[in-house]
């Protein structure tokens, strides 16, 4: 079963979309295996946004992760990495298609609401950045057999 890292970003939980995020994973089939509430130090923002040190949008990335509370969620499910970044739409939610997360909530490049792993091995690393491997459950779903 693949996991993936999904946050919602600081301007998706101001604006009270964590419920239609949760609700939209949910709806897609796929397994929520860790949740929480965070406040994102610079130390970890750091981290997370290294592939990026250096460019332009760097330190407005980190202000912006680090402005306000986001919910990290780890979801599972079968291809979960491909399946989460459909439902999230392209990074822009000016050109993000209606029915993507993005292309129904979302105007801007930077605030784009949620932050989706783009392969199975950021998956991992993501994932151990945000979780301790006490935080995820893992269970056996009733509806799997239809999903």
């Amino acid at each position: 079963m693949q996991q993936t890292l999904i946050l919602v970003k600081p301007d998706g939980v101001h604006r009270r979309l964590v419920g239609v995020i949760i609700e939209r994973f949910e709806q897609k089939g796929m397994r929520l295996a860790g949740l929480k509430l965070v406040q994102t130090s610079r130390a970890l923002a750091e981290k997370h946004y290294a592939v990026h040190k250096g460019k332009p949008f760097y330190d407005s990335l980190l202000q912006f992760i680090t402005s306000g509370p986001t919910v990290a969620m780890v979801w599972e499910g079968r291809e979960a990495v491909a399946a989460a970044r459909t439902l999230l739409g392209p990074t822009d939610g000016a050109k993000a298609p209606p029915g993507t997360l993005r292309g129904d909530f979302g105007l801007s490049v930077q605030n784009n609401l949620v932050h989706g792993s783009d392969s199975p091995e950021n998956a991992a690393a993501e994932i151990a950045l945000w979780f301790r491997p006490d935080e995820l459950v893992s269970y056996a779903s009733n509806d799997a057999s239809w999903i």
